[in-house]
């Protein structure tokens, strides 16, 4: 399996304990095929960048000398409302090759061991997140990779387990103190807890309030315009409204969308008939906080007394419960 064959290559990395995080001067030089424009420096908080610094392209270079907290992740972008090339930052000089095409994938980043330590990690199959960070127990990127590509996968319980496989130098990192609130969150939001009732706008502006749809078992689908693959899952959920609403099966859809006009054009065209809202917040939405999630698409189905059900049910397996709950 290639995670053994690899396991070599991030063991020889050294120096990479977060505990040693402090206020340092980046020393960090690029070069683009862009001949001029700007190069962003953002700051990667919860899921979203948000831009601390910029640099002039001049002659297809630029360079950072910015005070930043070191080690710890930021992006690279050419502009300040796309996407951005995931950078881990340590204590030494850095060079990249900021590619412009999508999504940077060409792009190159060296003198960053905890850079590569993260490709690496890409590189692998099959990854088991416990035994990961068993073997990097004091790498920022195990933290990071808990909470970034594995913690919506987990219960609880097992988010626990991880966040004390990690070096407790990691304990004071914004990853793990967001999932120690997260374990808490997904805790209030379990099967058969009472689902968290929220009033949010739909696309005419009129605030809506989830416990006041009085259908025998409602679907929160938490989604958005742009999610790729929510708007695969669409049909299915269309199919089972349906083939259920006249038994009492509806739908409120909750968006994750910060363009109002992208959020109605997504509804029509995947014929989302049902209700929906938003607080076009993006990640930072209140909802989606409230109900844990971190993912989507998401979902969580709840009786007529609110009491949550099931959760993430897709395709075939929200048939399959509809089914069983509303053919007794």
């Amino acid at each position: 399996m290639k995670y053994k064959q690899l396991l070599s290559v991030a063991l020889l990395l050294a120096g990479m304990s977060a505990g040693a995080q402090t206020t340092q001067k980046l020393d960090l030089q690029g070069e683009t095929p862009v001949i001029a424009g700007t190069v962003y420096l953002q700051r990667f908080d919860n899921k979203t960048f948000n831009t601390i610094d910029s640099a002039k392209i001049k002659n297809g270079k630029f360079s950072f000398r910015t005070s930043l907290k070191l080690p710890e992740l930021y992006g690279l972008s050419l502009d300040t409302t796309g996407p951005n090339l995931y950078v881990f930052l340590d204590q030494r000089k850095v060079k990249v090759k900021l590619d412009s095409a999508a999504y940077y994938s060409h792009s190159e980043v060296s003198g960053s061991a905890l850079q590569d330590q993260f490709n690496a990690f890409k590189k692998l199959e099959d990854v088991n997140i416990s035994e990961y960070i068993k073997d990097h127990s004091t790498s920022l990127v195990s933290a990071y990779l808990l909470y970034r590509n594995y913690a919506y996968r987990l219960t609880p319980d097992e988010i626990e387990q991880n966040i004390q496989l990690l070096d407790t130098s990691l304990h004071h990192t914004p990853y793990v103190k967001t999932l120690q609130a997260y374990k808490e969150v997904l805790r209030t939001v379990a099967i058969g807890k009472k689902a968290p009732d929220f009033t949010a706008n739909d696309p005419e502006g009129k605030p809506v309030k989830l416990s006041d749809d009085h259908h025998k078992y409602v679907l929160i689908d938490f989604w958005a315009s742009w999610c790729g693959p929510c708007r695969r899952e669409n049909p299915n959920v269309v199919a089972a409204f349906q083939q259920y609403k006249d038994k009492g099966f509806a739908v409120f859809g909750v968006s994750l969308d910060e363009s109002k006009e992208k959020w109605i054009k997504a509804i029509e065209k995947d014929q989302l008939h049902w209700t929906q809202v938003s607080d076009l917040k993006y990640w930072k939405s209140e909802i989606a906080k409230t109900y844990g999630v971190r993912a989507i698409p998401a979902n969580f189905l709840i009786d007529e007394n609110g009491i949550i059900v099931a959760k993430n049910l897709r395709g075939e397996e929200l048939l399959q419960k509809l089914n069983e709950l509303l053919n007794k």
